[in-house]
């Protein structure tokens, strides 16, 4: 989460924190990234034991903010419907996650009037990367991403990737993220089961990474961070 000195604010979230009680708000700046869950690495930190580690994520794609459930244990849900895929935010929406309710709003908003409101904008990408599992048999775990090039397979006894899953739907090798001008690109390396970035098939062409996304590998998911 980085604060921006000359803010384009699009939307916000509105809650009150089940921990104390206190209403909150959140502004959420033109290609803002918000995770939501139990791990203090969230953006908004939920310490509930129904609350997942890495629960959910906002982002701003193509002019829409998207929610995406991490493979959460209880369900994200928007007006009551479950979410199943990245879902497109409307103002008035609620998001629920037990015990936790937010709503979304739309709300413009000059940087003068900008004050102690938490803001939520893009990083800048500085090539420094991190994926951290939030479904799968390493939920928890963080990658950090310290080379140009790094290929993501199978845990095996005679694996040598430098990023390995302990899942038997993870093909040998699976993909490889690779820094091409400071912007991190994942391609497909042939696998059986897949690679999907916020749902969406990757293949061998690759494609370009956002602060945010949502990776899946096989039946492992990933939040991919820069910062």
């Amino acid at each position: 989460m980085t604060t921006s000195t000359k803010p384009l604010v699009l939307a916000k979230l509105l809650w009150e924190n089940p921990n104390t009680g206190s209403r909150e708000e959140l502004l959420l700046a033109e290609g803002a990234s918000v995770t939501i869950g139990r791990a203090d690495s969230n953006d908004i930190v939920v310490k509930e034991q129904r609350i997942s580690r890495q629960h959910a994520v906002i982002n701003y794609r193509d002019g829409v903010f998207m929610l995406s459930d991490l493979g959460s244990a209880n369900g994200v849900f928007v007006n009551d419907i479950k979410v199943e895929r990245p879902f497109p935010l409307a103002a008035g929406d609620v998001v629920r996650l037990l015990p936790l309710e937010l709503r979304f709003e739309s709300a413009y908003v000059d940087v003068g009037q900008v004050d102690n409101t938490t803001l939520v904008t893009v990083p800048v990408n500085t090539g420094k990367g991190v994926l951290t599992i939030s479904s799968g048999p390493q939920d928890g775990n963080s990658f950090y991403l310290v080379r140009n090039r790094l290929t993501i397979g199978r845990a095996t006894s005679t694996a040598d990737w430098e990023i390995c899953l302990q899942d038997p739907s993870v093909s040998r090798p699976h993909a490889v993220l690779e820094l091409v001008e400071s912007i991190w690109v994942l391609r497909d390396l042939g696998s059986a089961n897949g690679t999907r970035v916020n749902d969406a098939p990757v293949n061998e062409k690759g494609r370009t990474l956002r602060d945010g996304d949502v990776i899946t590998f096989g039946n492992t998911m990933a939040v991919f961070r820069v910062s």
